[in-house]
């Protein structure tokens, strides 16, 4: 054998598995903490369907052989820009009567990240939690400074009267009235601390992105910002993991919860069913915490974890067929599994 081909082959036998051709997957959530009680059988259908379109328009950027990234960002802006969640148009208050959005995004292939906390204007959050990554040499930006941001690079700002519903007011009006009559603490941030919207891909190429999207706590205070726009805590993506979360921030940033999940994928050589596991209904409970996540893994395995009454969630194929479920009742089989 020639010297040249020598190298060549040694080249293509160093190429890392990922790099190979992968059936693209496409995975979801709208939040955990959902309750079959608080959902009306119309709020439930708009929901379903809502997930639906969400896996459908980041499957078309898949299926086009665009990066995991775009599916990513394709799937988060069709459910910021639905009033079902806790994103974007549909975001909770704060305790001022505002409204406060993060979001984040992760390129597992080149560990790039950008994200955005406490903008009060920008219609699309992930979109410039994109613009951050791609656009700039920071990775996080925050209120008017990353509106200004957001003016630069034509992103799409919009009155703050946009973001209100009268469901998402009322949630607050509940709250402060619980407040102000004492109830217990633990009461009020059982009620209050669900919510998000997230996705995961895996393109053709092997390559894995997150995002997560947020409009955080109702009823929060002091500029109070939680897991999602935190890289590494409810977001985080590398070469071999993608886990989006959702739930109450705190615990997940205190176990870097993303982060961890991913970790233990790498050196414990855990599937993503028993590294959510051991992270969303072990970890985070034994502190106090609860809430779900999404996690996928570079050979199209996946897994929903979650240790509420339900979580949105749905996750969709090369087919082009999507799965959505609601409540922990539901069985919603798996890629890989």
């Amino acid at each position: 054998m020639s010297r040249s081909a020598v190298v060549v082959l040694s080249l293509c036998l160093s190429l890392p598995l990922a790099a190979a051709a992968a059936e693209p997957v496409l995975v979801i959530h709208g939040g955990a903490g959902v309750e079959r009680k608080d959902l009306s059988p119309a709020e439930e259908t708009a929901a379903r369907a809502a997930l639906q379109q969400a896996l459908l328009k980041g499957h078309a950027a898949l299926a086009a052989g665009k990066p995991a990234l775009e599916a990513v960002t394709a799937a988060i802006t069709v459910l910021e820009d639905d009033p079902t969640f806790n994103a974007g148009k549909g975001a909770v208050f704060t305790h001022d009567g505002r409204n406060e959005l993060d979001a984040s995004l992760m390129d597992g292939a080149t560990l790039k990240a950008g994200a955005v906390a406490g903008v009060q204007r920008v219609r699309n959050p992930i979109l410039l939690a994109e613009a951050v990554m791609q656009h700039s040499p920071h990775v996080m930006m925050v209120g008017q400074g990353a509106e200004a941001f957001a003016s630069s690079q034509g992103i799409a700002l919009v009155d703050p009267s946009y973001f209100r519903t009268d469901k998402r007011w009322q949630q607050l009006q509940k709250a402060l009235k619980e407040e102000a009559s004492g109830q217990a603490h633990a009461d009020l941030e059982t009620a209050r601390h669900f919510g998000t919207v997230g996705a995961v891909a895996l393109d053709k190429d092997g390559k894995l992105a997150a995002g997560t999207s947020t409009g955080g706590m109702t009823n929060k205070r002091y500029g109070r910002v939680g897991d999602s726009p935190i890289i590494g805590a409810g977001t985080y993506a590398d070469a071999g993991c993608a886990v989006s979360g959702t739930g109450w921030g705190e615990y997940y940033i205190r176990t870097a919860a993303a982060h961890d999940i991913c970790a233990r994928m790498q050196y414990l050589k855990q599937g993503p069913v028993d590294a959510g596991r051991a992270v969303i209904n072990e970890r985070i409970p034994a502190l106090g915490g609860d809430g779900g996540a999404i996690v996928l893994a570079a050979d199209g395995r996946a897994a929903t974890p979650f240790n509420t009454q339900g979580m949105y969630r749905g996750w969709i194929g090369a087919d082009g067929v999507p799965h959505v479920a609601i409540f922990a009742t539901e069985t919603l089989p798996l890629p890989g599994q």
